[in-house]
């Protein structure tokens, strides 16, 4: 099976320092993983959160599954993320704590074609962090030009 699905959320590493990254799975019904199998998923606005000692992606736009009859799925339902209990335990105390949260990076399939998504325990950047991770990226982007010439 091809893993080549990549779908990132760009956006969470320009707002957020990322401190830790894990790897869950998604529990997820079927015409949901066909509909991400052909790259039809948007993270931009999606973020994690516990709902007890459940942690959850919420607002994950998950669009329909083409092929689907009238057993489609909704479109951005709360999914539930499984990880280990420890991990559990480790991303509620951290996440409890001034400043920390938890957002998704990417999704991506495994080798046995398993819907995998990779969550981060992030701090939230100010304006002017913002502002030098522009500055950084033009000038990592000058300076390529200038060993390509």
């Amino acid at each position: 099976m091809k893993n080549d699905i990549q779908i990132k959320n760009k956006r969470a590493y320009f707002d957020y320092h990322i401190v830790e990254k894990y790897n869950a799975g998604l529990a997820l019904l079927g015409t949901e993983i066909k509909a991400i199998r052909q790259g039809k998923a948007n993270m931009s606005d999606a973020f994690c959160m516990f709902i007890g000692n459940i942690l959850y992606v919420r607002n994950l736009h998950i669009s329909e599954y083409s092929h689907s009859s009238f057993y489609n799925h909704d479109i951005k339902r709360d999914r539930a993320l499984l990880l280990q209990k420890r991990e559990l335990k480790k991303l509620k105390v951290k996440s409890e704590e001034k400043g920390y949260t938890i957002v998704p990076l990417r999704i991506f399939t495994n080798e046995r074609g398993f819907a995998k998504i990779e969550i981060a325990l992030a701090q939230g950047k100010k304006e002017f962090d913002k502002r030098d991770s522009i500055k950084d990226r033009e000038s990592k982007r000058e300076m390529d030009r200038a060993m390509k010439i």
